[in-house]
């Protein structure tokens, strides 16, 4: 019977961690390596056979955790889920990238699925894999409680490193439960570590006992009184949070995956890994042992032999089926004082890394003379489109040198333009190739291709070009198709979309370049090592335009593409290259304060502690203030005797929703709650936005450059990121004075428009609800008039608590609010808030017909579409599951008007851009009328748009950016942006 084994990834790659941690380094690129050294040698012994393997594997893949832009659904079910583990440590990520591309080049599967854990990819891969193939064996490498709740006939779980197997027959043997009776057992018992909920003091033993008496848990819920003692009394007391647990230890057998067979077989085949490419990977890390256990996989013990060699039994030489010659001597283990015979230098002594593989037939040449490059010019000139990518010697663009330039215009034939390399005799000078280029390059009419163009622009705009030609008919970003095709894509990578959608793997950066504290820079690479690498990068982005373009308008999403996405590209490129002026100043005096605050509400918390309960606490510390609020005076800790609120796994929570109902109880006399609410919003303030926001302005610029992410949130918005500037609390006083750090340059000022209740007027758009359609018309106060046609009450009647309710149910009807979570917000009971919300779909039937059919849609189709034919997949609306599908209802909802909402705001982006650019003649350079005249798009925050403009023209700005955004989509209510000028953005908000 073959046999299918699926690695836990991220299990595996923390044992590995945490197995060797003795400090092991790469003599050659100085990178850490005992979880790679660990991890690779897990995968050697499983693919040599040895015991309980039985043999050489049929199959191998390996599953990970693909947590999407809101999480995992698990998170967005419990926020607590998985909220209190420690980060990991420094030194894994970097093993953990490594470990992957490593994988990648010998051709392992790796699979996974955005807003799902490894679990539940692999409970789906196995209701897949048994449903179409029935003698196929499975086993999961992995120690996972959770994951025998999978275990049944030709299911098993496996642990290589102990060599014992676990199936249906031993778990009944060890734990005398079935496999289906495993989720109730595991809701019982929580997880610490992930912060599941159970019934507090019940352990694995104890569920297991209970769970075999019972039968299942909702007979254990039945038959609660029965139980006697504490036990009883916490089960019972249980009852809501254990339909939780349950919930998040179950694990989904549904998980969106690429193939619709979950992984074709083929693809896991062990006979079709490339092992010899691993020879010069472990000759660079310096696992000398390693290297003999693979040419013995290989069926041959000297590196000279045969490199087509695959693990398959048939490629064995005859003396090694036989049982003589090397490959029938068993390597000597390797252990963590593998100490390296010898040390390759990656660049100079020794042997040097072997290059990035060139596909079949492909031709990647090095551009070294200037007669080379002036007919490589000539080629491009003649070509429809040219494909881009640049190399560099940093990611931060600001910072950026430019190595080299790769094109490609034909399929499997690119050129590396070299401009820096460690030997100079090889590389041209860059103004030469800048200036031979600019013709093509700055050619608006000649469609450019690329993957992650932005970056690429804004690299050679610091080199003194203008990339032209990104958003002209036909071109293409390869990173935006994939998002526009399928948002939920575990990854918009080169590499991914490479292997996903041509089959064609890529070198890793951190093969040439290292990695973490021991990276070097690009420019260090010599020219025979890069020029496969970066010719291959602008060849695979060829390849995705050409296969994706057709898909883009066969989806109907040409329009969105060319019209509004590429030509946002552009535009995010200039926001990230303007930045915003931060006074550090204005920074280190509100740190001052708030720190001067924090200390005197440390002094008050202690106070106060010492006169109630005798004693102080930690006040960062949640477990010694849970301890100090709801421990009996008498206790050994004494504390306030204060009922709890809401429990996890560890203990009394003490988050800000259990603070906050602590400090409005009238009966709670002390004032502890609320001054720890207002500590952890001081110190967070100062931690995460005063010293961060410092940190971040630039030293040449004094000017904060975020980066906007196009690709990451599925509902179309854009993201913030380094630093993330769309978090800046707005809600407090205290937050939005940070926005008197951002300021405008001696003689200019900020401008700052955004949209007015911009989801509601969508809304009504969309929905054609007459009433809300008319309110809007008349210009209305929006809340006054919903709250007067629910409670059927004159405008001038509607109280401010009504027009409350009616505020709350307007912002939360697209997100599916509930009378639980209006009731909460509003601090009414749910029946008052269900009569709110039952009389607002009364009165605007329209908004509820519109809901139904966009979950109706998402039913029928499996997506949504925004307005300009967005699409979102809804891969859940038909779970099983209820509350996974009633979460997909509400996204399905929500995507198309937070989807459309993001939608206007790009397309008066462009808009804006196109606008301000003309009257410069030069965006970039601003030639025309020079720098201090331009007028700069500086920061998109939601339906916020901010701007830095001459002090002179900033009313003709304001009235300018008004009407255009207002004028931007055509809607059955009006638009309406307001805006303000201000030396700061507090002032211009």
């Amino acid at each position: 019977m073959p046999t299918l084994y699926l690695i836990d990834g991220y299990a595996q790659f923390f044992r590995a961690y945490h197995a060797i941690r003795t400090p092991m380094t790469s003599p050659v690129t100085k990178e850490p390596t005992n979880m790679t050294f660990g991890f690779i040698g897990m995968l050697l012994k499983l693919l040599r056979g040895e015991g309980k393997v039985g043999g050489k594997p049929a199959y191998v893949a390996l599953v990970l955790d693909v947590s999407g832009d809101r999480g995992t659904f698990r998170s967005q079910l419990y926020p607590d889920y998985k909220a209190h583990r420690p980060p990991p440590p420094e030194d894994l990520r970097p093993q953990v990238d490594r470990c992957l591309a490593i994988l990648r080049e010998i051709g392992v599967p790796i699979l996974g699925s955005e807003g799902y854990e490894a679990d539940d990819v692999i409970a789906t891969l196995v209701k897949k894999l048994k449903g179409a193939h029935p003698d196929l064996a499975i086993r999961i490498i992995s120690k996972d409680k959770d994951l025998k709740q999978l275990l049944r006939d030709g299911v098993e779980m496996f642990d290589i490193h102990t060599d014992s197997v676990i199936d249906s027959k031993a778990l009944m043997e060890s734990s005398g439960l079935r496999p289906d009776q495993i989720v109730d057992m595991l809701a019982l018992m929580g997880d610490s570590v992930d912060n599941v909920p159970g019934v507090e003091g019940v352990g694995e033993k104890t569920s297991a006992e209970l769970i075999k008496t019972w039968g299942t848990l909702d007979n254990l819920l039945a038959n609660a009184d029965k139980i006697t003692g504490k036990r009883g009394e916490k089960i019972r007391a249980s009852r809501e949070l254990l339909a939780l647990s349950r919930s998040l230890v179950t694990l989904h057998d549904d998980a969106p995956l690429e193939s619709t067979e979950g992984l074709p077989l083929h693809q896991a085949e062990t006979a079709r890994l490339q092992l010899e490419r691993l020879i010069p990977i472990l000759k660079e890390l310096g696992f000398n042992r390693y290297q003999d256990e693979v040419r013995a996989l290989l069926g041959h013990a000297s590196p000279g032999a045969s490199a087509g060699s695959t693990i398959a039994s048939g490629g064995a030489s005859a003396s090694a089926r036989a049982g003589s010659g090397a490959a029938a001597s068993k390597p000597k283990p390797a252990s963590a004082d593998d100490a390296p015979l010898f040390a390759d230098s990656l660049f100079g002594q020794g042997e040097a890394p072997k290059a990035a593989p060139v596909p079949d037939g492909a031709k990647y040449e090095c551009v070294t003379t200037l007669a080379e490059l002036r007919a490589v010019v000539e080629r491009l000139r003649s070509a429809p489109a040219v494909a881009v990518d640049t190399e560099t010697t940093s990611l931060a663009v600001r910072d950026a040198k430019l190595c080299g330039i790769s094109l490609c215009v034909e399929s499997g034939h690119a050129w590396y333009i070299p401009i820096r390399s460690p030997d100079p005799t090889k590389h041209l000078d860059e103004k030469a190739v800048l200036d031979a280029l600019r013709p093509i390059l700055e050619d608006e009419h000649k469609p450019k291709y690329g993957h992650n163009l932005k970056y690429d622009l804004m690299v050679l705009r610091g080199a003194g070009l203008h990339l032209r030609g990104i958003a002209a008919p036909g071109a293409c970003d390869s990173m935006v198709a994939s998002y526009l095709i399928d948002s939920s894509r575990s990854s918009h990578s080169l590499d991914a979309l490479g292997l996903a959608l041509l089959g064609m793997g890529k070198q890793s950066i951190s093969e040439l370049i290292g990695s973490g504290k021991s990276q070097r820079s690009f420019e260090s690479v010599p020219i025979e090592l890069a020029t496969p690498y970066a010719a291959g990068d602008a060849d695979l982005s060829l390849r995705l335009a050409q296969k994706m373009l057709p898909e883009i308008r066969a989806m109907g999403l040409a329009s969105l593409f060319h019209d509004l996405e590429l030509p946002l590209v552009e535009v995010l490129a200039e926001l990230e290259w303007n930045g915003i002026l931060v006074d550090p100043r204005e920074l280190d005096r509100q740190r001052e304060r708030l720190e001067a605050r924090v200390k005197e509400l440390a002094h008050e918390i202690d106070k106060h502690a010492m006169e109630s309960i005798g004693r102080t606490f930690d006040p960062d510390s949640p477990k010694q203030l849970g301890a100090a609020l709801f421990n009996k005076p008498g206790d050994v800790e004494p504390g306030l005797g204060l009922a709890s609120i809401k429990r996890t796994k560890t203990g009394h929570s003490t988050d800000a929703e259990v603070l906050e109902k602590l400090a409005q109880d009238a009966e709670i006399t002390t004032p502890i709650p609320s001054l720890i609410l207002e500590y952890r919003q001081l110190t967070k303030l100062v931690s995460t936005y005063l010293v961060a926001l410092k940190d971040a302005i630039n030293a040449s610029t004094r000017r904060v450059h975020t980066s906007f992410n196009q690709t990451v949130a599925a509902t179309g918005r854009l993201a913030s990121s380094d630093p993330n500037l769309q978090n800046i609390p707005i809600r407090t006083d205290i937050g939005r004075d940070i926005r008197k750090a951002f300021i405008a340059p001696a003689g200019r000022v900020l401008v700052t428009a955004d949209y007015s209740q911009i989801e509601l007027r969508l809304l009504a758009h969309l929905s054609r609800d007459p009433a809300l359609i008319e309110a809007f018309q008349r210009d209305e106060d929006i809340h006054t008039a919903v709250a007067a046609q629910i409670h059927s009450i004159a405008p001038s009647c509607v109280t401010r608590e009504q027009r409350s309710g009616a505020k709350m149910v307007n912002f939360g009807i697209v997100y599916g609010i509930t009378p639980f979570g209006l009731a909460r917000r509003l601090g009414i009971d749910n029946t008052m808030a269900a009569e709110i919300i039952d009389g607002y779909k009364r009165r605007f039937a329209g908004i509820t017909t519109f809901l139904e059919e966009c979950v109706e849609q998402a039913r029928r189709f499996g997506y949504v579409e925004t307005m300009l034919k967005r699409r979102r997949l809804i891969p859940d609306i038909e779970s099983s599951n209820p509350q996974r599908r009633a979460l997909a209802e509400r996204t399905a909802i929500n995507s198309v008007v937070q989807g459309s909402a993001a939608d206007l705001i790009k397309l008066a982006m462009v808009d804006l851009h196109k606008h301000f650019a003309a009257t410069t003649q030069d965006e970039f350079f601003g030639v025309a009328r020079g720098e201090d005249r331009r007028v700069l798009m500086l920061l998109q925050i939601h339906d916020e748009l901010v701007f830095e403009a001459p002090e002179d023209l900033a009313e003709s700005v304001r009235d300018t950016v008004v009407r255009r955004m207002e004028q931007a989509m055509t809607l059955r209510v009006p638009l309406k942006a307001d805006a303000h000028i201000g030396r700061n953005w507090f002032e211009s908000k």
